[in-house]
Order: C-alpha cells, then structure tokens, then sequence
C-alpha cells in the first residue's frame, strides 16, 4: 500500500494529513522511533521531550500523496495536563513501552485510557513494544503483549530504533488503516452524495483528517505481529 518512502519533498502536493500521537512512559524511545521513521536517525546521546514535538513525512499510498504529522509527547508527569489537548484531532496512536522496563508496560492501561478520554473514539491504536534488542534484559513477553492488544483490540508490533527493526512497519500499519478507512468513507459519501465534500474525494487535498464514521461504520483493528493489512 504504503510505497515511495522518501522523506519529503516541499514542492509536492498533498492529498491528506494525518495526525498521529506517540504515547508512553518517559525514556521508552519515542522520539527515537519518530527520529528514526522521519529522518532515519538515531542518537545515542537523546535528550527527553519537552512538552510536545512534532516531525512530518511524505510518502504515496495507492497514489495519493499522505503527509503523515507525528506529534512526540513527552511522558513526564508534569506534562501530562499539557499534552493532552494534542490528542484532540489525531486519527492515529503509538502506545509505546519499553520491553526491558515491566512498569513501562504496567503503566500502558493508564495511557490508553487517557488516549481513549481525549481522542476520537475511532483513533487506529498500535501497541509498540520497544527495545527489541534488549533481549537479554527481557522484562516482558511478546506473548503477555499480544494478549493485552488482542483484549484491547489493537494492533501490536515490537520494535527496535536502535537497528531500525518494524520502526517502518509500525507506521505503515497505522497509516494504511487509516488510509483505507478515509478511502472507504470517501467513496460511500460519493455514492450516497453526503458529506461537506458534496460527493467528491479530491476536495478532501491538503486537508487533515478527522475520522468520523458514517452509520455502521467502524475502524476494524486487531492485533498482529506483522504489518500486513
């Protein structure tokens, strides 16, 4: 789905904006994962995130052009009332935690709830346990996370920044899933003549995204170890 993974070029037109979220306790490795899907970077000297960040990419999916605009929330306490107005709008979530740290990942039911209290009901939620490189200093079993997802209803991969390891996959789940569900919706409200886009797709360009589902529709998620859709 998700093809020319470049990084940007500021001459091109865009057809859709999504806003995603990262998500998780302080020091899980959200900004390296965002350094390294938006730059392909990874710093071993990373300072924490102050209050909120954001980067953008620019890749083609089915030939339409998708800015994909990450915001970075920092997971200090102290933060939390700030960042929570960034939730607001956002059609797609990491919720990270570090596999190496077991109270990263006992703290992740207390993030999505937060999530879930400030972001439209139908946001795409991947579950992303970081650090896969740690092996050795496992904390928590692929098996635990996979479970808590598939209770949850959402998708789930591990990743490591470190060696560039499902960082990509992760994103192109989330963004794929959204991207179909704002086709799918496009070409209902195209045969059915509803919506503010009078019928027609392309009035959506350059526009941000906010999923909101037409009768009987619902952004179908489910865990899964892959990227496939």
């Amino acid at each position: 789905m998700a093809s020319g993974g470049g990084y940007g070029d500021p001459s091109q037109k865009i057809d859709y904006v999504f806003k995603l979220v990262l998500i998780g306790d302080s020091g899980v490795g959200k900004s390296q994962i965002l350094s390294r899907y938006a730059r392909n970077e990874f710093s071993l000297d990373s300072k924490a995130t102050i209050g909120v960040e954001f980067q953008t990419r620019t890749l083609v999916m089915d030939h339409k052009s998708v800015k994909a605009q990450i915001w970075d929330t920092a997971g200090q306490e102290r933060y939390r009332a700030v960042t929570s107005a960034y939730y607001r709008g956002a059609v797609g979530a990491m919720l990270v935690y570090d596999v190496s740290r077991r109270q990263t990942f006992d703290h992740i039911p207390r993030w999505l709830e937060e999530l879930r209290n400030h972001a439209d009901k139908n946001i795409v939620i991947i579950l992303v346990g970081n650090k896969s490189d740690l092996e050795d200093q496992r904390a928590i079993s692929t098996e635990d996370a996979q479970e808590f997802a598939e209770k949850e209803g959402l998708f789930f991969l591990e990743t490591s920044a470190l060696n560039a390891v499902n960082v990509e996959s992760a994103f192109s789940t989330v963004l794929t899933e959204i991207f179909n569900f704002v086709n799918k919706k496009s070409l209902v409200d195209f045969g059915e003549g509803q919506g503010t886009n009078n019928g027609d797709p392309a009035s959506l360009a350059g526009k941000k995204i906010d999923i909101v589902p037409g009768p009987g529709q619902v952004i179908p998620t489910k865990s899964r170890l892959c990227c496939n859709t």
